[in-house]
C-alpha cells in the first residue's frame, strides 16, 4: 500500500536527494495523515460522547492533535523546500526542524489538559454504555495506526527525516493507548469497576511521553547533535580512497536542515608533491562529494614531509606516546624545530569533545612522556577538539 501511494503520487520518488522530491514524500506523509487521523478522531470523539466514555473520546482527541500536527509538518515541508536567498544563503530545511517543535509542544498541552478532564470523571464517575461498535471503533483504529506508523517510517528513513520518524513512533504510541483503552472497556464490562477516568488519565501520560520524545528528537538537531558515525565514517572512507591523500584531521560537519549539509576537513599530502597537483586533487574530492554525496565541502590542504627519517621517528615515536595515554587520541600538524641545545616537536593533540582530562593536565603528561624519552625533546602541544563521532590516528611513516 505504501509503494503504491509513493509510486503514484510523487513523481521521480527515487531521487530522494532532490529538493522538490523531498518535499513531495513530506507532502504525501502529511496529507495522508491528516485523512487517517481525522476520521478516526470523528469516530471515536462521536462514539466517546453517545457511550459516555472520557477514555475514547480522550483517544479520539488525541488523533485530533495528530491531524493539528500532520497539517503544521505539512507546512513545516512547504516552507523547508524554498530556495535559498539573500538573507538565508543555507537555504531554508531548519524549517521542518520547526513545525516538528510545534508538534511537540502542541501535544504536550493536549496532554496536560487530557489529565485535568479525566480527573474530573473520577471525582464524577459515569456508567458507560457498552456496545459492540465501541469494540470495533477501536480495532479498526489498532490496525489502521500500525500501518500508519510502518507508513511514516518507510518514508522517514528514505528522506531521513527526523520528523517522519518522530511522527512513526508517534503513530506507535497511539497504537499502544488504544490497546489500552480497549483493554480497559473489557475489564469495566467484565468486572464492574469503573476505570474509565484512570484510562483516561493512561492515555493523556502517552501523550505527554510521545510529545516529550519527539521534543527530544527535535531539539537535538537544532541544538548541535554529533552527526551519525555511519556518516562521518562514510565521509572519512571516501577521502582518504583517493590517491595522493595521507591522512585527514579537523573534520567539521554541520547541518543546515535534512539533507543539507556543509563541512570542512584538513587533508594531509605528501609535502614533495607538486602544489598544483595537489589543489588539483583537493579540487577534484569537493567536487565529487557535492556531485555524488550533495555535501558542500571545503578541504584545508596540510603538507608533511613524508621523506626525513628523523622526523618520521620522532612522529611515529610521539603517536605512539599519545595513544598509550588514550587510544581515542591522535596527533596532526607535526613539525620539528631544531636548536643548539635542544628540540621543540610541535604539534596538535585531537581529544574527543566530552574527553575527562583538562588540556592542561594532559598537556603535562605529554611533555612528561616525551622528555622519558629525551631529555633535549620539548613539546608545543595545541589541543584540538574533535566535532565528530571517530578519531582518526596517524599512520606510521618509515
Amino acid at each position: 500500500m505504501t509503494n503504491i501511494l509513493i509510486k503514484k503520487f510523487i513523481k521521480n520518488y527515487e531521487d530522494v536527494k532532490n529538493s522538490s522530491v523531498r518535499e513531495a514524500y513530506g507532502k504525501l506523509g502529511s496529507i495522508v495523515g491528516i485523512i487517517v487521523n481525522i476520521i478516526l478522531s470523528f469516530s471515536k470523539i462521536s462514539i466517546g460522547t453517545i457511550f459516555n466514555s472520557i477514555a475514547i473520546t480522550a483517544d479520539g482527541v488525541n488523533n485530533l492533535s495528530d491531524a493539528s500536527s500532520s497539517i503544521i509538518t505539512y507546512i513545516g515541508f512547504k516552507l523547508s523546500g524554498m530556495p535559498a536567498d539573500k538573507n538565508h544563503p543555507f537555504g531554508h530545511a531548519r524549517f521542518e526542524y520547526l513545525s516538528g517543535l510545534i508538534v511537540s509542544f502542541a501535544i504536550i498541552i493536549l496532554g496536560v489538559e487530557l489529565i485535568k478532564t479525566s480527573f474530573d470523571k473520577i471525582i464524577n464517575p459515569v456508567e458507560i454504555d457498552y456496545s459492540i461498535l465501541m469494540i470495533i471503533v477501536l480495532i479498526f483504529s489498532i490496525v489502521v495506526k500500525i500501518w500508519l506508523s510502518h507508513f511514516y517510517k518507510i518514508l522517514g528513513e528514505r528522506i531521513s527525516s527526523s520528523t517522519m520518524i518522530a511522527t512513526s513512533l508517534d503513530s506507535r504510541n497511539d497504537v499502544i493507548a488504544t490497546s489500552v483503552v480497549l483493554v480497559s472497556i473489557m475489564i469495566a464490562k467484565f468486572t464492574g469497576l469503573k476505570i474509565d477516568g484512570f484510562m483516561g488519565i493512561l492515555v493523556a501520560l502517552f501523550i505527554i511521553y510521545s510529545g516529550i520524545d519527539i521534543l527530544r528528537d527535535i531539539l537535538n538537531p537544532i541544538l548541535g547533535e554529533l552527526p551519525d558515525e555511519d556518516f562521518i565514517k562514510t565521509i572519512e572512507d571516501k577521502i582518504l580512497g583517493y590517491d595522493g591523500v595521507i591522512n585527514i584531521h579537523d573534520l567539521v560537519v554541520h547541518n543546515y536542515g535534512p539533507g543539507n549539509n556543509f563541512a570542512t576537513v584538513h587533508v594531509e599530502v605528501d609535502a614533495k608533491e607538486d602544489i598544483l597537483k595537489s589543489h588539483d586533487l583537493i579540487d577534484n574530492i569537493e567536487r565529487d562529494f557535492a556531485k555524488e554525496l550533495d555535501i558542500n565541502l571545503v578541504i584545508h590542504l596540510d603538507p608533511i614531509i613524508t621523506d626525513d627519517k628523523e622526523i618520521n621517528h620522532l612522529r611515529n615515536m610521539t603517536n605512539k606516546k599519545i595513544l598509550s595515554i588514550d587510544e581515542r587520541l591522535s596527533i596532526h600538524d607535526f613539525r620539528v624545530v631544531k636548536g643548539n641545545t635542544h628540540t621543540n616537536l610541535i604539534f596538535d593533540v585531537l581529544v574527543p569533545v566530552d574527553y575527562d582530562i583538562k588540556s592542561i593536565d594532559l598537556v603535562d603528561k605529554i611533555e612528561k612522556l616525551i622528555k622519558e624519552e629525551n631529555e633535549t625533546y620539548f613539546s608545543v602541544v595545541t589541543i584540538d577538539k574533535s566535532y565528530v563521532s571517530t578519531i582518526m590516528n596517524n599512520p606510521d611513516l618509515e
